[in-house]
């Protein structure tokens, strides 16, 4: 049961409809893992954190630089050289002290991976390069538990969610493959700071409606933004049946 203290810092969520007090419990009860603490991470963390989310595991190998500031908004001047987990932590506390934020300061490996993804309701993946993306999906379709996918980069944004408990969804190996793409960062070829607070802000509300069955998530579907001109685009995506990961051929 909400005490008096949710119910009032949540009142603006509980008079949705679509949400009521029901929602707003499940949000309560979830555990989300948000893998990078960047730019994506920032806004998906804070909203999460925010809006509710029982407990946030976060993961990042990465310390505070200066460089990140432009676009990290969860971090700030007086945490630089800090662990971006640690600095995230401190930041969430504040916002809302009723979420449990758990830091881990690592790089995963598949092991350590999958532990923590068997543990969550739903992973948002806020990473910024192709083999930490494999493996979280490839997780993710293991264990049957949702995932957010986000990316930006230079002016160009996309969100997909894809959700292994829906027989015919896809996963993000039928939407990409090893050697398909180059890994681009934005160390090497930049970002436009607001770009990363649209996608993360657009995986927070994904991983909201998927927890509280809310809406239609993004599930087969590739959610594109040209930030250039702010063009939006849908595409439909369907579940490869010669996927490496989920295809009904290799299994």
């Amino acid at each position: 049961m909400l005490n008096d203290e949710q119910l009032l810092r949540y009142s603006r969520q509980i008079m949705l409809p679509e949400v009521d007090i029901a929602g707003q419990e499940a949000w309560l009860n979830a555990s989300v893992l948000v893998i990078g603490v960047g730019g994506l991470g920032s806004p998906v963390a804070m909203y999460l954190a925010a809006a509710g989310v029982g407990r946030l595991v976060l993961v990042d190998d990465d310390n505070v630089e200066l460089t990140n500031l432009q676009r990290q908004i969860v971090h700030s001047t007086s945490t630089i050289g800090q662990p971006k987990v640690d600095s995230a932590k401190v930041a969430l506390t504040a916002l809302n002290p009723d979420v449990e934020v758990v830091a881990i300061n690592a790089r995963l490996d598949d092991v350590a991976l999958a532990k923590q993804v068997a543990e969550v309701d739903l992973v948002v993946d806020c990473s910024d390069n192709f083999t930490t993306r494999f493996a979280i999906n490839d997780a993710c379709v293991k264990y049957k538990t949702p995932l957010v996918s986000g990316a930006a980069i230079r002016f160009d944004g996309q969100v997909a969610v894809f959700d292994s408990r829906h027989e015919d969804a896809p996963c993000y190996r039928c939407l990409y493959r090893e050697g398909d793409d180059e890994n681009l960062t934005c160390s090497e070829s930049g970002v436009i700071a607001p770009l990363v607070g649209i996608i993360g802000s657009v995986q927070a509300m994904e991983a909201l409606k998927v927890l509280a069955d809310v809406g239609r998530p993004l599930i087969g579907k590739l959610l594109l933004l040209d930030g250039r001109h702010m063009d939006w685009r849908t595409l439909k995506l369907r579940r490869d049946p010669e996927c490496p990961c989920c295809g009904y051929k290799n299994n």
